[in-house]
């Protein structure tokens, strides 16, 4: 998903961030391979930048939060890995202050490291950055929505659509508890804009597990009222269809099988992000 210099990479959308003496560029770019987001640091005498895969924008949110919620003495380097890359987050500090330094490795590029500054009186550099990467990645999850807002309901859900029982939902704007678990491994619910809404229903979230997004989206036809789930996984997607009269035993289902598997959910909670001791590196 890297970028190259051909004319094929497109970009999405752009960001910038002047903190003390650096500049940060923030490139969300498309190509052939997929998404990625370019991240570049720029001085007056250097430029260094690194390439984050699509599905690693949200684990790199979760570390910048990490690093700005941890007290000093308790922030520990961590370990990314996100397909045949490897991220290594370290905090230093030098005579300007505090920074984080953020290393990637992977096999087709020379390791490449971004230095960001904490900032003279807290994290302020670090809340900066985090703020920048919690906007491209709510963007991000409105790429993947499925734009089906102007099909009509037949085509919304071919060949499911006649079996969609009269469910009934009254009102609008209903909340989904957020996801119990790990926050590294499971995106945070994005409540989407109203531009987003599927059937006018008023409520569509997405959750990140691993390298897949399911989209959950309130919808409605001639038959009733439907919860639509679309995995998408790069450039394929499928969805199932759910009439309101069969979420019951659905949760009651996924609460029985979280429920014996829980020991094992447990076991891989921090499957891709590790702490690094300095005995380590």
């Amino acid at each position: 998903m890297e970028g190259t210099a051909s004319g094929s990479d497109v970009e999405l959308m752009c960001k910038t961030l002047q903190f003390e003496h650096k500049l940060f560029y923030f490139d969300l770019k498309e190509n052939p391979r997929g998404r990625y987001l370019k991240i570049s640091e720029k001085t007056s005498a250097t430029r260094s930048t690194i390439i984050v895969p699509v599905n690693g924008i949200a684990w790199f949110l979760d570390l910048f939060n990490y690093y700005v919620n941890t007290d000093e003495r308790d922030a520990f380097s961590k370990e990314l890995k996100l397909d045949t890359k490897v991220f290594y987050f370290d905090v230093g500090e030098n005579k300007r202050g505090r920074f984080l330094k953020v290393s990637e490795a992977s096999v087709s590029r020379n390791r490449s490291t971004i230095i960001v500054p904490a900032g003279s009186s807290g994290e302020e550099g670090w809340s900066a950055f985090r703020n920048i990467l919690l906007e491209i990645n709510e963007e991000v999850s409105r790429f993947f929505i499925p734009n089906q807002q102007h099909l009509e309901s037949s085509e919304r859900v071919p060949g499911l659509s006649d079996d969609v029982g009269a469910g009934f939902i009254s009102g609008s704007g209903h909340s989904i508890q957020s996801v119990t678990g790990s926050d590294l491994n499971v995106d945070r619910l994005v409540e989407l804009s109203p531009q987003d809404e599927v059937g006018n229903m008023g409520l569509s979230k997405v959750i990140r597990a691993d390298q897949k997004r399911f989209f959950f989206d309130l919808g409605s036809n001639n038959r009733g009222h439907f919860l639509r789930i679309s995995e998408v996984a790069g450039p394929d997607r499928s969805s199932i269809i759910l009439p309101l009269s069969a979420l019951k035993q659905f949760h009651e289902m996924f609460g029985h099988f979280v429920e014996i598997t829980k020991d094992r959910l447990e076991g891989i909670s921090n499957a891709n992000v590790r702490t690094v001791e300095p005995t380590q590196r």
